[in-house]
């Protein structure tokens, strides 16, 4: 880890990120539904930005906790993206975001997904860095930064197995 202190604690409502967009028919598969893969782009810059705002250094995607898509999202929906910061660490954040669609013409909205993510704060050479803190207000954040630090764990232990196998996988064969 680089030298770099983090600055002070941060409430999760000065990052709180809201994006809207249109969904276009570039957006969309041959059925009028918003690919996944382009779901999946927003969350991660609504993720990042989130992050953005909260450190105010850079920060790169670390993992992504399991997406599920509920609902179609169709052309000419707009799909609208709310993301917090749920717990910070030393070098990394989680990130909620949630995804609605919305019918343009009848304000009718749904959760389409949703998803944790985490981030790491890096030096301009890709070191990480330390992040502020985040104050947990009130007893639901202090909820969600404790099922963060477990998802935490479990995504820590996951890493360890797959790196594990990875290493089995590069042994030379006797």
């Amino acid at each position: 880890m680089s030298e770099h202190t983090a600055s002070p604690t941060k409430r999760a409502s000065e990052s709180a990120t809201e994006m809207i967009q249109a969904v276009l028919p570039n957006d969309a598969n041959p059925l009028g539904f918003m690919l996944g893969g382009a779901v999946m782009h927003l969350i991660d810059i609504a993720g990042a930005i989130t992050c953005l705002k909260h450190t105010r250094q850079r920060v790169v995607t670390a993992a992504v906790d399991g997406l599920q898509f509920l609902h179609p999202i169709r052309v000419g929906d707009l799909v609208i993206l709310k993301a917090r910061v749920t717990c910070t660490f030393t070098t990394s954040i989680e990130v909620e975001v949630q995804v609605f669609s919305e019918e343009a013409l009848t304000g009718v909205r749904k959760l389409t997904c949703h998803a944790y993510l985490t981030f790491v704060a890096v030096d301009e050479q890709g070191n990480p860095v330390q992040v502020p803190p985040l104050l947990l207000e009130t007893d639901e954040a202090r909820c969600r930064a404790e099922e963060a630090r477990a998802r935490r764990g479990e995504r820590l232990r996951a890493k360890q197995a797959l790196l594990a196998r990875e290493a089995e996988m590069l042994m030379p064969s006797t």
